[in-house]
Parts: structure tokens; sequence; C-alpha cells
């Protein structure tokens, strides 16, 4: 595989360096059609995502119909990067890749980007045969997977495909897990805190005591509930009226994904009514809004199932070995397993993610694009 490393490298450069935090691809984009231009996809447009996800740019495809008879497949990366990533400059050392700043670096997930450039690049200037593809960049992956929600799953032709955005080097996720997404309202009832304090519920208070008894933190191998931000309260003289609570129950068990989001509501409803009025003065009486919405589903793949035997195969031919393993956060590849696409993911090489630490290293690129040549040409 005729790989060039610094025509990879000088793409990821590029790509970095071209910002793109959430909800502001409209850059990348511009400078990724650019490019497939020049590569001259079958097929490719833009989806009318944007007008859901509040993004400068919809997610971007790119069909290319191969020259041999083998199933279609796709692959997928997100556009957008975390903040803080705008301003961002890339700093080689030797073929280590870090930011030069106080950004991130945006090799996640533009290292994957970068890789699939470069085997079409390839692919294109020996002219090897290969198989129909397509790609799938999709925005706002970084603040709830937005883009892959928005898309419109008849959008993708092939039927199973890969989601390069991982972490690691020589790594497969087979499994990771779904997740509830809670949003919980305590009300209590607003007084003076030094006139009248009596007269009204500490709204605080009774969160503080419900979320004492909820379940928190690794519940079990497979489960996780967290609470991530609380907000409420006008001022220290007045007995808070209202709290906000918002967080989350993960697991790969879709059965405890609902036992445990059933137990965080009843340590709040039970709390709300085992309160007790012991002045008789109160103006009213708590209560609690609890909200659970899907955030992302369940991904579990067979070791046996096509897509995983497919890469398997391809990572054979070119003597790389691949570690099966199962993923504790959400990506857009559980969307797509979602709408019925079989969709692994591979990663990419890229470590320290979602910091200014963020870092990738060449020789890890150049065997993520290794691979990916395999699974089109072999």
């Amino acid at each position: 595989m005729s790989v060039n490393p610094e025509r990879l490298a000088a793409t990821f450069i590029k790509l970095c360096e071209t910002d793109s935090p959430s909800r502001h691809e409209g850059k990348i984009a511009n400078e990724l059609k650019k490019i497939f231009a020049v590569l001259s996809p079958d097929t490719s447009f833009e989806d009318e995502s944007a007008a859901i996800t509040g993004s400068e740019s919809g997610n971007l495809f790119f069909h290319f119909s191969g020259t041999t008879e083998k199933e279609p497949i796709f692959f997928n990366c997100h556009m957008d990067t975390v903040e803080p990533g705008v301003g961002v400059r890339v700093k080689r050392e030797d073929d280590l890749f870090t930011s030069a700043g106080d950004t991130v670096l945006g090799s996640d997930d533009k290292s994957g980007i970068a890789a699939l450039i470069e085997a079409i690049r390839v692919i294109r200037e020996r002219n090897l045969p290969f198989r129909p593809v397509e790609f799938v960049f999709t925005t706002c992956e970084e603040i709830g997977l937005l883009g892959a929600k928005a898309l419109k799953p008849q959008d993708i032709r092939a039927k199973f495909g890969y989601s390069l955005d991982s972490s690691g080097a020589g790594r497969v996720i087979i499994g990771a897990p779904a997740a509830n997404r809670l949003k919980i309202q305590v009300h209590g009832v607003a007084a003076h805190a030094g006139l009248h304090p009596e007269w009204g519920i500490n709204a605080i208070v009774l969160a503080g005591r419900a979320l004492a008894q909820a379940p928190n933190g690794r519940v079990d191998e497979n489960t996780t509930v967290n609470f991530g931000t609380i907000r409420g309260g006008m001022a220290s003289n007045i007995v808070p009226e209202k709290v906000l609570i918002e967080g989350e129950v993960r697991s790969h068990s879709q059965q405890r994904l609902v036992e445990l989001t059933q137990k965080v509501k009843e340590a709040f409803t039970t709390t709300l009514n085992d309160w007790q009025d012991l002045t008789g003065a109160a103006k009213g009486k708590p209560g609690v809004d609890f909200t659970s919405e899907p955030d992302f589903p369940l991904m579990q793949l067979d070791p046996d199932s096509k897509v995983i035997s497919v890469v398997r195969k391809a990572a054979k031919s070119i003597d790389m070995r691949l570690e099966l393993t199962v993923a504790g956060g959400g990506s857009d590849a559980n969307i797509f397993n979602g709408y019925g696409l079989q969709t692994a993911i591979i990663s990419t090489g890229m470590t320290h993610v979602h910091s200014t630490d963020e870092q990738v290293e060449l020789q890890d690129m150049v065997e993520l694009t290794r691979l990916i040549l395999a699974l089109l040409t072999l």
C-alpha cells in the first residue's frame, strides 16, 4: 500500500488548522468539498440537517461507485471539534503532532478524515480496483451526536460500515452503552430567609436529600449514573423556589438502563413525598418534574458479524493485529447502529482527546490508512 506519509501529514495539518468547533463546521465543510471535487466522487451532496442542528453546515456525503462487485461499505467521521478549538496551530516534532497553543489539536476526528482522503488519493493515482464506498461526514457530534441524529438513514446506501473515531491504535470497538438524559426540576416555595423562612420550602435542600439517596457513579461494571449540573436559587436571603438538575444514566444493558433511570426517579419522588411541614406555616407543598429522554441507543456487535469479519480479514491481509473492545462513551456509531446499519468504530491513533494535551503519531495514521485501503481494495 503506497501511502504517502508526508502528503497525509500535510492534509492532517491543513484540516486541523481549519477551525470547526461544534455548530461552526462551515469552513471545514467547504474545505472537504474542494478536496473531494478533485477526487471525483460519483455523487456528493450536503443534507438539510443544519436546519435542525443549528450548524453552519449540513452533513456531507461522498459516494464512489467503485470498480468491483463487492458489497458497498461506508466510513464515517465527524467534522466538529470540542472547545477550545478556535485558532488551532499544529506543532510537529518528528512524527508527533500536538497543539502549538492553548487549543485542542483536532485529531478527534480529523485524523480519521485525513486517512480517508489519503486512501482515496492512493486509489486514484494507482488506479486500484475498489469496492463501492461512501463517506459520511457529520456535524455536531461532540454536543450530542446531533448531525447523525438529524440525517436521513436512506441517504446511506451501504448496509454496514465504520466510524473512525476512537483513541489508541489497532482497536475496534464492538460495544458501547445506551444513555438516557435526565432533567429534574425540584419545586419549593420562595420566602424571605430572614423574616419568614418557615413560609418557604427550600428546593436546594430537598434536591440535596434526593441526590444523597439516588444511585451515583459506577453502579456496576456495565452501568453508570452521573449528575452533571445543578442550578437554582436567586439570592442568599431568599428561600430557593426551584432547582434544575441535569444528569444521565448509561448502561450496556437496556434492562439496567431502565431500572436505574427508575431508581433515580424514585429517589426524588420519595424524598418529596416524605417532606413534612414541621412548623405548619409553609405556603404550599413541594413538587418535582422528572424527564428522561433517550440520548443514544445501545451498540452491541457480534464478533462474528459481517462488519467485524470484514475488517478482521482486511487487517490480516496486511499483517495488522486488531483488538476488539468495548467503550464507555457514545458516538455516531451508536446512532447508525440504531438505524439498522452495522457500524464498528476503528481507532485512529489519537490520544488525550478533549484536552489541550491531545496528540497523534503519523505512523498510527499511516497504519489506519493502510487498513482503509485493505478494506476497499483487497
